[in-house]
């Protein structure tokens, strides 16, 4: 049955929703606060990260958040304030870094993001529109042997959950892999699992696909309000308009607890933000990599390399900290010997904000509190990995459909 669906958030997680929504012959419209052209989809590495199985909330995260709190460019950074829902989100995502949950939460993470990558390949072979995509894997690059036997760590983990993943633990190792990269690196864990994007390339592609199939855009439009009777949204309303439908979706990334809240929902979302610098000097780098000690991400996309990286949980807000950005480029200059960012890169960095749940799941699924609100928000760094599994899941709710997933561990309504 064909439903009318308006979509809170043109971000990827709300255009991959409207994209699933509209092949099930949806009349869709999207409405979003900016102009569809920065934020946290722009911005971000890129990555599609079966890899990355586990949660931000970490046994130790905790402990390393205290100790980088008294360094302005430590790669996770708290900002302390007294603001009650900041506050409640700390105790729950304390409550969240223990070693039980983060290992009831790797299968969940890993099979996500495998849906996802699948639907990302299934969207590239449709020719629908074409875009960057590329399946390398990922290197984890290590400076320490210390480190490198954590990552290792990880590594096993992810063997047992299936994925293929091989200890380099030589620099002759890595150049079988990467021949032209000029590295610093004691070794690396390589999964050959993961694949990478142009965001820049990817969202405005999408947008204009969208278009074509008669999804309608709505920019600079902020909800101001939202009005409910007997537990539905029979309208949203903003500053010069009101917008009617059977169904809406919640994808509004960091801002999603604002309008949650209008319901008496209270989501725990903060804002992590996530900086970038793009270089188009060559780099001679082919396969993506974080670098584990810095916490940076290196993606070679179409046309430049983009090192990203840093998460600062400071509130909602746009402001450059050009320590941080120094310190991104530091680490790229560090851990690639020929790497050498400019300072006119550094002065054109950009920042988003990702929306970081307590518990590093994303909220995706109806609340008892709203029948026909479908929220799809908190999925911190993964949040263009997961997009397309998202929109599809989101499809899938709203039609009635049996979900693709199991659909427990990202209920909104889950306790922390």
């Amino acid at each position: 049955m064909s439903k009318k669906v308006v979509v809170i958030g043109g971000g990827i997680i709300g255009l991959c929703s409207a994209y699933y929504l509209q092949k099930e012959g949806c009349e869709v419209t999207v409405i979003d606060k900016s102009d569809f052209s920065g934020g946290a989809s722009f911005v971000n590495a890129g990555f599609i990260t079966p890899s990355h199985i586990i949660s931000l909330a970490a046994p130790g995260i905790i402990n390393k958040g205290l100790k980088w709190m008294l360094n302005a460019s430590s790669p996770f950074y708290v900002k302390p304030r007294f603001d009650m829902d900041f506050l409640k989100w700390s105790l729950a995502f304390k409550k969240s870094a223990t070693a039980k949950k983060v290992a009831t939460s790797i299968p969940v993470i890993k099979d996500i993001n495998l849906l996802s990558r699948d639907l990302f390949e299934e969207i590239k072979a449709s020719n629908e529109f074409d875009f960057h995509y590329e399946r390398k894997g990922l290197m984890m690059y290590y400076k320490s042997d210390k480190v490198g036997e954590e990552e290792w760590e990880v590594g096993k983990t992810a063997i047992k959950e299936g994925l293929n993943v091989t200890h380099l633990s030589s620099i002759d190792a890595i150049k079988k892999h990467e021949p032209k990269a000029d590295l610093n690196v004691k070794g690396a864990v390589y999964f050959d699992c993961d694949a990478h994007m142009t965001p820049t390339e990817f969202m405005p592609k999408m947008i204009s696909f969208l278009k074509e199939k008669g999804v309608e855009f709505y920019q600079n439009v902020a909800v101001k309000d939202l009005q409910v009777s007997n537990g539905k949204i029979s309208k949203i309303k903003t500053k010069n308009q009101e917008f009617v439908a059977d169904e809406f979706v919640l994808a509004a990334g960091s801002w999603s607890p604002l309008l949650t809240k209008k319901l008496g929902l209270k989501i725990p979302i903060q804002a992590g933000k996530g900086y970038r610098i793009n270089t188009t000097k060559e780099t001679n780098i082919t396969i993506p990599a974080v670098l584990c000690e810095a916490k940076v991400a290196v993606t070679p996309m179409n046309g430049f390399t983009r090192f990203a990286g840093t998460m600062e949980i400071a509130g909602i807000n746009n402001k450059i900290n050009p320590v941080r950005v120094s310190a991104i480029a530091n680490a790229a200059e560090g851990y690639y010997n020929n790497v050498k960012i400019s300072e006119q890169e550094k002065s054109e960095a950009a920042c988003g904000l990702r929306p970081c749940s307590p518990d590093g799941l994303p909220f995706i699924g109806k609340s008892s509190k709203c029948e026909n609100l479908t929220i799809a928000a908190g999925h911190a760094m993964m949040g263009w990995s997961l997009g397309p599994a998202t929109g599809k899941l989101v499809s899938e709710i709203i039609l009635d459909k049996k979900t693709s997933l199991d659909l427990d561990p990202f209920h909104p309504d889950r306790k922390f």
